[in-house]
């Protein structure tokens, strides 16, 4: 993580049948959009499935593809999105054909999913011991089939390193920006999800989307208070003094801010002093007991300790990745 690429960085996405058509489309938009100040691209994208036939896609019709399986012994990045194959969705292994096809991908290679793509990685147990997430309403499905991972349905995705797993659907968007970021600064990453017209970071998990029953009526929202608090980051933000502004009782606004968020406020405002860090590191020369006192985390030792977390690098070294980046 946090890397400059090279300009032949390859992506390469394993079509599963049946294959959420989707998710499959995720990747070569975001990889294949992304270019540097120059224009040129930054990655080479292809797609391919288990074998030359046509691959069935669930919105009821099949792709094929320009390139087989031997693709994959070529690929810095595979991807594999949500499928509905059978062995991994319903038995906890891999069919043959799938099984040979990920032996070919090289020991060095980042491997990402999308949604129900976990259930693959799962299966070859590339997710054992680690943490990871795919869409909530197949969580239980994927504790009972490997007990050995560490689910999150709570989160959009989840980045441990060489295996980066995300929730359902368009959590498959934040997945991909947020390598995009890693791989080489907000100002690539920003510019993709402009062009593809999507935020380039959402808040919270997907807990906020889980099936749940509707807070109750006049509760009113906590978007306006939100929208204040990240224009005062670098001020003290008390629960209470967020809970005044959003003219409810601190109970009220906690309940509703997690409803809402997914996050508790405590949590979120961390994360967004946390990110407006990153941003004042990757775009201005301010020291960095500065950055942190505008971001609100009070010292570069809270600063460093923060971002050592989120991305495994001191602030010194993020700002040297991602100033050379841009």
């Amino acid at each position: 993580m946090c890397k400059t690429l090279a300009m032949s960085h390859r992506v390469v996405v394993l079509a599963v049948a049946e294959v959420v058509g989707y998710d499959l489309t995720i990747p070569p938009q975001v990889f294949g959009s992304a270019a540097d100040a120059a224009g040129r691209k930054l990655y080479d994208v292809r797609i391919c499935g288990l074998d030359d036939q046509p691959v069935r896609v669930s919105a009821g019709f099949s792709a094929a593809f320009d390139h087989g399986p031997e693709a994959l012994a070529e690929a810095d990045t595979v991807i594999i999105p949500g499928t509905r194959a059978w062995e991994p969705r319903r038995e906890g292994r891999l069919s043959p054909a799938l099984s040979r096809a990920l032996g070919l991908i090289p020991s060095g290679a980042r491997i990402m999913s999308i949604c129900t793509g976990a259930f693959v990685l799962g299966a070859a147990g590339l997710l054992d011991g680690r943490r990871a997430t795919t869409h909530w309403a197949y969580a239980e499905d994927f504790r009972r089939l490997y007990p050995r991972v560490d689910l999150d349905e709570q989160v959009l995705f989840v980045d441990e390193g060489d295996v980066l797993t995300s929730a359902g659907l368009a959590a498959g968007l934040d997945l991909c920006l947020h390598v995009l970021r890693a791989d080489h600064g907000s100002e690539v990453a920003n510019r993709v999800a402009r062009y593809c017209v999507v935020p380039p970071w959402r808040d919270g998990g997907q807990s906020q989307f889980i099936d749940r029953p509707l807070p109750p009526p006049g509760d009113g929202s906590t978007a306006a208070t939100r929208a204040w608090a990240l224009e005062r980051l670098h001020e003290p933000l008390e629960l209470a003094r967020l809970a005044e502004h959003a003219r409810m009782s601190v109970r009220t606004f906690s309940r509703r801010f997690k409803a809402e968020t997914g996050l508790s406020p405590r949590a979120w405002l961390t994360q967004q002093r946390v990110l407006h860090a990153r941003h004042l590191l990757e775009s201005t020369d301010l020291p960095i007991d500065r950055v942190a006192a505008e971001a609100g985390l009070g010292s570069a030792a809270s600063l460093r300790q923060h971002l050592n977390s989120k991305v495994g690098v001191p602030p010194l070294t993020y700002r040297r990745t991602f100033s050379g980046a841009s």
